[in-house]
């Protein structure tokens, strides 16, 4: 984007000798005469500031849109010489603003938009062009080259779905191991539980047995 590339004073000179061509923008009868604020102490000395102040808030648009007639009040406000008291804030003219925006929106350079809390104009792609041109003559004239991105570029397919397969079997690897996990010690449990029945059981045998091998000497104790 070249509009960031250049000094906005240059950009705003480009940009108002444009806006002098549209039929549209046109200042009233009453500019030559009238402040822009009631912190200035003189009008304008300029014959084309309301082309100049035009390229400003369209600039000011595309930087900070969507913007309304307040905010640019505070924007181009200043601070008012009162002498020996203490200076103070004032907005600028709203009237100005206001006309100026009205214009722009009628040439087809600004729209109202409406984004969640925020209202106000925004640059359509009129305007975004047109500053966009003004932007690229003047980085041409200062020698330096734009290198624009090559349309139509090959996007990459099926690499996404490769990567969410791959994810998969991830994560059913895991799922397995854990699984796996649960029941080994489940097994390691059952397995002493198997050798201390085979034990009791045993011991329950080893008694009869010597009961067995005793009764034969008590009968030959007898017959003796």
């Amino acid at each position: 984007m070249a509009i960031n590339d250049v000094a906005p004073e240059q950009l705003i000179k480009r940009v108002a000798e444009e806006l002098k061509k549209e039929t549209l923008i046109q200042p009233p009868e009453w500019a030559t005469f009238v402040k822009t604020g009631v912190h200035k102490e003189r009008q304008p000395t300029q014959d084309d500031w309301w082309y100049v102040r035009a390229a400003s808030v369209l600039r000011k648009i595309f930087a900070l849109g969507p913007i309304g007639v307040s905010k640019l009040r505070t924007i181009y406000g200043g601070k008012k010489n009162r002498g020996a008291r203490p200076e103070r804030f004032y907005p600028a003219s709203g009237n100005i603003l206001r006309k100026i925006l009205q214009q722009l929106e009628k040439a087809g350079l600004a729209k109202q938009t409406e984004k969640g809390v925020h209202k106000g104009r925004i640059v359509t792609p009129k305007g975004h062009a047109m500053l966009e041109a003004a932007a690229s003559i003047l980085l041409k004239e200062a020698g330096i080259e734009i290198h624009e991105k090559p349309k139509g570029e090959l996007k990459p397919k099926k690499a996404p779905a490769k990567k969410k397969a791959a994810k998969k079997t991830v994560k059913k690897a895991a799922k397995k191991e854990t699984e796996e996990t649960k029941k080994a010690p489940k097994a390691k449990e059952e397995a002493p539980a198997k050798e201390t029945t085979e034990k009791k059981t045993e011991i329950k045998k080893e008694p009869a047995e010597a009961e067995k091998t005793e009764s034969p000497q008590e009968e030959n104790n007898g017959e003796q």
